[in-house]
């Protein structure tokens, strides 16, 4: 009985009551195909990453989905769906949205637009339906408050050229998060894409100033103390703010002189031996159960303006109203060479700073 009542809810969740509903034939052939293959295998999707267990249960539970993740990186899911073809072993993997244009120029995927695509926002998603960001991450303070040292916590970028604390970004040469703090630095500054001069001035001052830190912010080194204000996505901040022992000592805002906001897309493999139950898998991801699913993980759905979340659930986000000055990648190809020639910017203006 229950079993058929969850059945019930996706069906009403994921078929909503809208022009689109001339589709829903068109949904119920697709989950007999999706139940039919019996499986849905995936890469980079693990249980303990943007809750996305609660997604694979419900799948499980309401269609009778078996289903085995591999975890790996984004370019290492591209390279197996490339590798292995008509041998294919993944059916749906979750990839950094720079990937989505790559898999679909390497020719890896395949196009399925769920029944909610008009409410994805036109710079988060392929126009073809390839891929579309089902969750974000927006780059973030995570803020010690109790290590700054007769500071105000600050609010925004142009607070961290004058407090007294250490701002920790990690290696701008290896991790992506830390990239993209540079970036959205920039943007706050002034700059774009093409233009990250504002941020390195700005960090390469705070290194002069003996308080710039490339430790990984993350739970081990917050732990220890070494992390006074970590420059993080925001679902890292949140998730490593429930983890620690003391979280009320911890705050984890937007800057409010801007950011830059990315994200997560699912891709399908062109080759998938499961092909329907991939496309009903995202299907799901983007139903409001499925973001639902997404946000009891730490991760701002990308449809977040059009549902209401469980008031314990939108508890675990930060507000909307923080997100009015993020911005996205605007240009996808000037953020790749830039990105590329960043390390060595950074090691000839900012590192050749610290004390």
């Amino acid at each position: 009985m229950k079993k058929l009542f969850l059945a019930s809810l996706l069906g009403s969740t994921i078929a909503m009551c809208t022009a689109a509903m001339a589709a829903d034939t068109d949904l119920k052939t697709l989950e007999a195909a999706a139940k039919a293959e019996g499986e849905v295998n995936s890469v980079g999707m693990p249980d303990n990453w943007a809750n996305w267990k609660g997604t694979w249960d419900d799948l499980a539970k309401l269609y009778g989905l078996k289903h085995i993740d591999t975890d790996m990186s984004s370019a290492q899911e591209i390279a197996k769906f490339k590798a292995e073809k008509d041998n294919a072993t993944a059916d749906i993997g979750d990839v950094g949205a720079a990937f989505g244009p790559i898999a679909v120029k390497q020719g890896v995927s395949q196009p399925y637009k769920p029944s909610t695509w008009e409410q994805i926002p036109s710079w988060a998603k392929d126009e073809d339906g390839h891929w579309a960001l089902a969750y974000t991450g927006t780059i973030a303070f995570i803020i010690n408050n109790k290590l700054l040292h007769g500071s105000e916590a600050p609010t925004k970028w142009a607070d961290l050229k004058t407090g007294k604390y250490k701002v920790t970004i990690g290696d701008v040469s290896t991790a992506a998060q830390a990239a993209n703090g540079v970036l959205a630095a920039a943007i706050a500054n002034g700059g774009d894409e093409k233009n990250l001069q504002p941020a390195l001035l700005m960090f390469a001052e705070i290194a002069k100033q003996g308080r710039l830190s490339m430790s990984d912010p993350v739970i081990a080194t917050m732990e220890k103390g070494e992390v006074e204000v970590g420059v993080v996505w925001d679902f890292n901040g949140l998730s490593y703010k429930a983890k620690m022992a003391n979280p009320d000592d911890y705050t984890v805002l937007i800057p409010s002189d801007g950011s830059v906001i990315s994200g997560y897309t699912t891709i399908i493999n062109k080759y998938a031996k499961h092909p329907n139950a991939a496309k009903l898998a995202r299907e799901y991801i983007f139903s409001d159960a499925g973001q639902i699913n997404l946000a009891r993980g730490n991760a701002r759905p990308i449809r977040a303006e059009h549902i209401k979340l469980p008031e314990e659930v939108q508890a675990k986000l930060l507000p909307n109203e923080q997100y009015k000055k993020v911005t996205p990648i605007k240009d996808a190809d000037a953020w790749e060479k830039t990105s590329k020639a960043l390390p060595q910017k950074w090691n000839e203006e900012v590192i050749v700073e610290m004390k």
